[in-house]
C-alpha cells in the first residue's frame, strides 16, 4: 500500500511537472526565450524520469515485520544440476535450473530513515538473483556457473541503482543488498526464505533441507 501511494505521488507531481513544462514551452511571448526553453525541457526530462523512477518503486513490496518472501523446492535431475521452483508471496511460480551444491537468493533492499519509519513508512524490498555454486573451489572456478535475474533488467529507470550508486546512505532513504546464506540443494528439499530489518534468512522446512543442512554444517 505505501509503495503504491508513493507511486501515485511520484506521478502526480511528473504530470504537474509536465503540464507546467509545456505551458512555458507554449507561450507566445519568448522573452529570454533559449532560458525557458532549456528550463522546460530539462523539467519534461525530470517528469519522465520520476514518472519512470515510480514505476520502478512500484516493483517493490512492502515488508510487516519479519516475513517469508519466497519458498524454494529442489528437484534432483542430474549430478549437480537441480530443478528450482521458487514461489513469491504472491504465489507467482518461477522454475530455473541451477549447476552446483549450495544455492542463494538475494534481494534489493530499501530502508527508510528512522523518523520516517516511525511514522509507518515501511521497508520495500524485491527479490533480485537466485544463483547457485559449487562446494569446490577448482568446479567453481572451471564449471558454468548459473545465475538468474528475478526482475527485469532493461528497466528505463533503476531507483535502486540510482541511490545505491550516486546517493548510497542518506538520513531518508538507504538502498542496500540483502542475500541468504548458501545452503544446501538435494533432492526434495524445501526452504523457505524470510526478510526482515536485518536481512534475509534460509530456513529448512522439511527432512531432506534439514539433513542436508546438518550434513553440511
Amino acid at each position: 500500500m505505501l509503495y503504491t501511494a508513493i507511486t501515485a505521488l511520484t506521478i502526480a507531481i511528473a504530470l504537474t511537472v509536465l503540464i507546467f513544462a509545456g505551458r512555458m514551452l507554449l507561450k507566445s511571448s519568448w522573452f529570454l526565450g533559449w532560458i525557458r526553453g532549456m528550463v522546460g525541457l530539462c523539467l519534461i526530462f525530470s517528469a519522465i524520469a520520476m514518472s519512470f523512477g515510480a514505476l520502478d518503486i512500484y516493483s517493490y513490496k512492502q515488508l510487516s515485520k519479519e516475513q517469508i518472501v519466497a519458498n524454494l523446492s529442489f528437484a534432483e535431475i542430474g549430478p549437480q544440476q537441480y530443478t528450482v521452483s521458487l514461489v513469491d508471496t504472491s504465489g507467482k511460480e518461477k522454475i530455473h535450473q541451477l549447476n552446483g551444491d549450495l544455492w542463494q537468493l538475494d534481494a534489493r533492499i530499501l530502508k527508510w530513515g528512522t523518523n520516517l519509519s516511525t511514522m509507518g513508512f515501511s521497508t520495500g524490498y524485491r527479490l533480485d538473483r537466485l544463483s547457485g555454486r559449487f562446494y569446490s573451489l577448482e568446479k567453481e572456478k572451471n564449471s558454468i556457473r548459473t545465475v538468474y535475474e528475478l526482475t527485469d533488467g532493461n528497466r528505463p529507470f533503476d531507483i535502486w541503482k540510482f541511490l545505491n550508486v550516486y546517493v548510497q546512505s542518506t538520513s531518508i532513504i538507504n538502498a542496500s543488498y540483502g542475500s541468504a546464506s548458501y545452503l544446501p540443494m538435494t533432492d526434495g528439499a524445501l526452504y523457505s526464505v524470510s526478510l526482515s530489518n536485518t536481512g534475509l534468512l534460509a530456513r529448512p522446512l522439511n527432512e531432506p533441507a534439514k539433513t542436508a543442512v546438518a550434513l553440511w554444517e
